[in-house]
């Protein structure tokens, strides 16, 4: 007798949700702008990802995360005492 109404967007969108938003998408910015805004979007994704890695590792460097510079030139002066006494 009673039928329940499913909301359009319950929590992760569906099929036809989908198609609403892509219809919305074309009818604000034009079939033919759309892989320039995707492209630009992509382009600016990867500049802020870049700019995070660079903030990442000045943080690291400020912090004094000495170990593991530490632990490089320990190894590289192993391996050096290494080859030389495999050349003697």
């Amino acid at each position: 007798m009673f039928e329940t109404i499913t909301p359009l967007f319950p929590g992760l969108p569906g099929g036809p949700e989908l198609l609403v938003v892509l219809l919305i998408v074309v009818l604000l910015f034009g079939a033919n702008k759309i892989p320039k805004l995707a492209r630009s979007s992509g382009q600016a994704i990867g500049e802020f990802q870049r700019g995070r890695e660079e903030i990442e590792d000045e943080l690291q460097d400020m912090t004094g995360d000495d170990d593991e510079d530490e632990d490089d030139a320990t190894s590289e002066s192993s391996a050096d005492s290494v080859s030389t006494e495999s050349s003697n």
